[in-house]
């Protein structure tokens, strides 16, 4: 017979809520726009977030069929010149 045991001790957050949003990764979404060019995306995506052409060919592609694609994550301070970047570029982006 086998017995289990299963540990119902609370786990406490000891840092704060500040250090918890620093250390949090966020992504860079990328979403449809009807508008721009699949080569006009794919050039934005390997120049901006220094994808390779295949790996940014792929994320147009998703983009195109699922309406969005995380295309980069990292900290917040990282994403927002990206962010920002794209948006310049007319791309629909968002940090999440």
């Amino acid at each position: 017979m086998n017995t289990y045991r299963f540990s119902t001790k609370e786990k406490t957050q000891e840092s704060g809520d500040t250090l918890l949003e620093e250390s949090k990764n966020f992504e860079l979404v990328l979403f449809n726009d009807d508008v721009n060019t699949f080569d006009w995306v794919i050039k934005s995506l390997i120049e901006v977030c220094e994808h390779e052409q295949i790996q940014a060919e792929q994320s147009a592609y998703i983009v195109h069929y699922k309406g969005k694609c995380s295309v980069k994550s990292g900290s917040w301070e990282d994403l927002v010149p990206v962010h920002r970047e794209l948006s310049n570029r007319d791309l629909s982006v968002e940090v999440v």
